[in-house]
């Protein structure tokens, strides 16, 4: 028979990394399928400038190598960043973005645990706004392009900038579903001749919408482990979706519907990958549901009013400078005391 207490040990970091990467399998796997193997170049760019700039910055700091390099969470970094770039974009991006997020948002601060961003969306905002041209070049879903680039070609133009004679990148190019979006409605055209176009599906955008799926199977496999806490997730999809279901009742012509953002762009991704880092969220439950909501609203007024396609990186961040304010505010009173008086 057992007697309490039943003390739970906690789980080796080492493991939770090789679960979290585990979890991002099935939506890696669409990924490629959908894209091509660029995205399989991308994470294995950033994975070894990830080992490269963590190596560094550890003998830099005197630190030992091996206990930090067989954590896992600097491949994990590269991978969330190597997953939010274009599968096609030039390898000297990644390595910048890699090197960025590795060195100076998470080392600067004092390496893991003490970084006050998430790495990989300092990486991504830097690209975004250095960059926003080259960001906004992927490739067209499934073969929806006018032409189609074989792994072979794929590795040419990251590696090369060149491409097979007789194409254009313009031929292979296609824009994503929220930019095409947010473009088509600039031009006055109606919410539904837009998503009557080839690139959207019943509810997101071609292929994404399997992607998106393959985020979701394994962001459950996350919170079936115990792995991240429910009110991150779910208080960002709740008030993503909730602030859209708002918008488009207001005006069903001008704004889609809450599917709409939660399966097109990194809404899912970042609910379940990014919003949940555990270093830069809130440790309340209070303070995880409303740091996640507020993320969430954000990240739409983002993209429907700002002037970027997608808004997960940039309210991230964002938020990520209220969480000590949040901790602060959301935290339970100590057993016996009720709030700033005694029991």
């Amino acid at each position: 028979m057992r007697t309490s207490p039943f003390l739970v040990q906690p789980t080796p970091l080492q493991i939770v990394m090789l679960k979290v990467a585990g979890a991002l399998l099935p939506g890696i796997a669409l990924y490629a399928w959908t894209f091509g193997i660029g995205v399989l170049v991308q994470i294995a760019l950033a994975s070894v400038t990830a080992l490269a700039v963590e190596a560094g910055c550890l003998k830099l700091r005197g630190r030992p190598l091996q206990p930090f390099l067989s954590d896992g969470s600097a491949l994990v970094t590269a991978w969330l960043l190597a997953l939010a770039v274009p599968p096609l974009a030039p390898w000297w991006m990644l390595v910048l973005a890699t090197a960025v997020a590795i060195g100076l948002a998470k080392h600067l601060y004092g390496g893991l645990g003490q970084n006050t961003f998430n790495p990989a969306m300092v990486g991504f905002a830097v690209l975004i706004v250095s960059f926003p041209a080259q960001m906004s070049r992927w490739a067209a879903p499934l073969g929806l392009g006018m032409a189609e680039l074989g792994g072979l070609a794929q590795l040419g133009w990251i590696f090369t900038g060149q491409l097979p004679a007789g194409l254009a990148f313009d031929t292979i190019a296609s824009a994503t579903p929220l930019d095409t979006v947010r473009t088509a409605l600039g031009q006055g055209q109606p919410l539904a001749q837009i998503l009557a176009a080839p690139i959207f599906g019943d509810v997101g955008g071609t292929g994404s919408e399997w992607i998106v799926l393959g985020w979701l199977v394994g962001g459950v496999f996350l919170w079936q482990q115990k792995l991240i806490p429910w009110q991150l997730p779910v208080g960002y999809l709740g008030a993503l979706a909730l602030t859209a279901c708002a918008f488009h009742l207001a005006d069903p012509a001008h704004y889609p519907g809450p599917g709409f953002h939660l399966a097109t762009g990194a809404a899912m991704l970042g609910a379940f990958f990014i919003v949940t880092d555990p270093v830069t969220a809130p440790t309340t439950p209070w303070g995880r549901l409303l740091y996640a909501a507020l993320a969430g609203v954000l990240t739409y007024l983002i993209r429907v009013f700002g002037s970027y396609p997608d808004g997960v990186a940039f309210a991230v961040l964002i938020m990520n400078i209220a969480t000590p304010l949040i901790d602060q505010l959301t935290q339970p009173a100590v057993f016996g005391r009720k709030r700033g008086k005694a029991a």
